[in-house]
């Protein structure tokens, strides 16, 4: 999932989703200082990515079918296409144009793949207990301490996640004769009695 970030274009062997929820954010700002004509294209890439959040949630609902799909998710990509020839006037719609057409290859994988994401609104729920604690204490007063932060953070969010007793793994980590990985964390480990018995 990228946000129009630079640097996210540089994983090559990566499948990369553009955020929508940026995009429609973005065409939202365009729409609040347009005037007359200019209004027309944040209007037309707002209403095809709108388009294309309808199609995810009707295939979602078996409202239409595998073939159904690729026709529509076709004629999208086309319509985008067609939209993204269009050169703007405004300064403004120009930069949009511009990202679009940088992007134009991460808008629509979530069309193709179902478990893809259109937006990054579960990644912005996932780290928002951090950047609160971030904002109420200020930040971290040394770089040792950041980085022991985003440690147990990454560490409570993945127990949290995978349903694994947090408790239990912290006390097994600290009471190891040597440093350990967590592999309880592992895709491939299975979940403790421990975490078994609190999920019931």
């Amino acid at each position: 999932m990228r946000d129009g970030w630079g640097p996210d274009r540089r994983f090559q062997h990566a499948m990369h989703q553009t955020c929508l929820g940026h995009l429609l954010r973005r065409c939202h700002e365009n729409l609040e200082t347009a005037v007359g004509g200019t209004a027309r294209v944040p209007h037309a890439v707002k209403a095809l990515l709108q388009d294309a959040l309808v199609l995810r949630d009707r295939h979602a609902r078996g409202e239409i079918s595998p073939h159904g799909l690729a026709v529509a998710r076709g004629r999208l990509e086309a319509r985008g296409d067609r939209l993204l020839a269009w050169p703007p006037s405004d300064e403004d719609n120009r930069k949009l144009a511009a990202h679009l057409v940088r992007e134009r290859d991460a808008l629509f994988p979530f069309l193709y793949r179902p478990e893809v994401s259109a937006t990054n609104w579960a990644a912005e729920q996932a780290i928002r207990p951090a950047v609160v604690t971030r904002k109420v204490c200020g930040g971290n007063r040394t770089w040792p301490g950041a980085h022991t932060q985003e440690v147990i953070t990454s560490l409570l969010r993945t127990c949290h996640q995978q349903g694994r007793d947090v408790y239990a793994l912290l006390i097994g980590l600290l009471r190891a004769p040597t440093p350990r990985i967590a592999v309880e964390l592992l895709p491939s480990a299975p979940i403790s009695s421990g975490a078994e018995k609190r999920s019931r």
